[in-house]
């Protein structure tokens, strides 16, 4: 298996140490570093393992023929623009099955017309990591709210919808939401 552990270890500016110390349970930089440079087989738990350590889902950490990356020909920061210290690639966004998505087609609060909004679905064990994100709700009859997620009381959720002047709604034990968790936007 050809494995992406090395670039996005390095693209999130972590040592091997950093994400050996990150798994559950720990192990060692010597163990991670066989496993990104494939001198030690990387097992599914391994790879499930490592993705945790890293913030990463762990199909982002492994290259799929049929899906090329995409390489990184320079670096933005606040010193201006210049080329990468190494070679590095950035995998394309790959959907799950509990992805749902938001067109805008007009502009409203940071998002503008052609804005793609990915959100992933919670069920209600979970709305508690939605706070002060930007969330889907569904409503009676088909209908959604969206909004920033400012508050949970038990079975109440409050959300700050978008736009200047907009007023705090409640929603009462809504079956499901989805936050937002990357925003496709083109230029």
């Amino acid at each position: 298996m050809i494995t992406a552990i090395r670039e996005v270890r390095r693209a999130k500016g972590m040592t091997l140490d950093d994400v050996a110390r990150a798994c559950v349970p720990p192990t060692t930089a010597q163990t991670i570093g066989r496993l990104e440079t494939g001198t030690r087989t990387v097992s599914v738990g391994w790879l499930n393992r490592i993705a945790d350590a890293l913030g990463v889902r762990a199909a982002d950490l492994v290259r799929l023929p049929d899906r090329p990356d995409i390489p990184v020909a320079a670096v933005l920061d606040a010193n201006g623009v210049q080329a990468p210290r190494q070679p590095a690639t950035i995998a394309p966004p790959v959907a799950s099955s509990d992805h749902i998505a938001i067109r805008v087609v007009a502009g409203i609060g940071d998002y503008r017309a052609g804005d793609e909004i990915w959100c992933e679905r919670l069920p209600p064990e979970g709305f508690a990591r939605a706070l002060n994100r930007d969330v889907l709700v569904p409503r009676p009859a088909g209908r959604y709210l969206f909004g920033r997620l400012i508050g949970r009381e038990e079975s109440k959720l409050h959300l700050l919808p978008l736009g200047a002047g907009a007023r705090q709604q409640i929603v009462t034990d809504p079956p499901w939401i989805a936050t937002a968790v990357r925003l496709v936007r083109p230029l």
